[in-house]
């Protein structure tokens, strides 16, 4: 009776460590796909711009999404935008100035970031064969239009 009870001992011992073997095997194996998995999200997500942002008032803010689209050799008249703005082009190339920065070239997949109230002297379509598509992502603390015109311009006008 004692060998008996030593043998399913044995036995016990036995299985409590091939069962270890088995489950250390499947922690690995979960392990590697789990780790697999984070390498595909990173390679899926990445920051695309990040930038500080003007001073604004906390309690009455707002994000506003718009979608640009300029036709071959498009453009828009110098204006300005009373909002900080982040600009992420969807397709072809954008050429950009603000007053008294050097102009930009932007493609797809890039971003940039305008402060507010800066005059835009150059918002246009770099190409005169494909479209340029852009999203602009107004961060305001006020209701205000997202574009005005330019100073220059409105002095224009009013002649």
């Amino acid at each position: 009776m004692r060998e008996r009870r030593i043998r399913m001992s044995a036995r016990r011992v036995m299985l409590t460590i091939a069962s270890s073997f088995v489950l250390a095997g499947g922690c690995l194996v979960m392990t590697r796909a789990a780790s697999e998995k984070t390498q595909e999200k990173a390679e899926r997500s990445r920051v695309a711009f990040s930038h500080d942002l003007p001073r604004l008032m906390g309690d009455k803010l707002s994000v506003t999404v718009v979608e640009v689209n300029y036709g071959p050799g498009e453009s828009s008249a110098s204006h300005s935008h009373p909002c900080p703005v982040i600009g992420y082009v969807l397709e072809g190339t954008l050429r950009t100035q603000v007053k008294g920065e050097p102009e930009a070239i932007y493609k797809a997949g890039e971003s940039f970031y305008e402060a507010p109230n800066g005059v835009h002297m150059v918002s246009a379509n770099a190409s005169d064969k494909e479209r340029a598509r852009l999203l602009a992502y107004f961060v305001c603390d006020q209701h205000s239009p997202l574009s005005v015109a330019a100073p220059e311009n409105k002095s224009v006008e009013e002649k």
